[in-house]
């Protein structure tokens, strides 16, 4: 389980740079102004505005993407555990895990 997130950070800092890189690159030119703040645009906000821009070859999309996998790796770990007590049949810790696992998830796709 320590490799799995090991790999998950990983992957995220190398497709952070990536897009870090890409991003630099395309705004290489632009003076940016502090005095006006400008939030995340709305398509971003969202899983499906991040692949349609990631596909489109937006660097701000692959840059999100990596915010998205650091999110997700001890999400996967948490889900991995639940396998591995389910399989161990460890009664206590599989609820412990499918608690930890529901609260995560609500979180996440709770309406706001």
């Amino acid at each position: 389980m320590g490799r799995l997130l090991q790999v998950g950070v990983l992957l995220a800092s190398f497709v952070m740079i990536a897009g870090g890189f890409l991003y630099m690159h395309a705004h290489s030119g632009e003076k940016p102004n502090y005095r006006v703040f400008s939030s995340e645009p709305q398509r971003l906000r969202h899983f499906s505005g991040v692949i349609d821009g990631i596909k489109t070859g937006d660097p701000a999309a692959l840059i999100q993407l990596a915010v998205l996998l650091l999110i997700a790796t001890p999400v996967a770990r948490v889900v991995f555990a639940l396998i591995a007590f389910v399989i161990e049949r460890d009664k206590l810790f599989v609820l412990i895990s499918a608690i930890v696992l529901g609260v995560l998830l609500y979180g996440f796709l709770r309406p706001r």
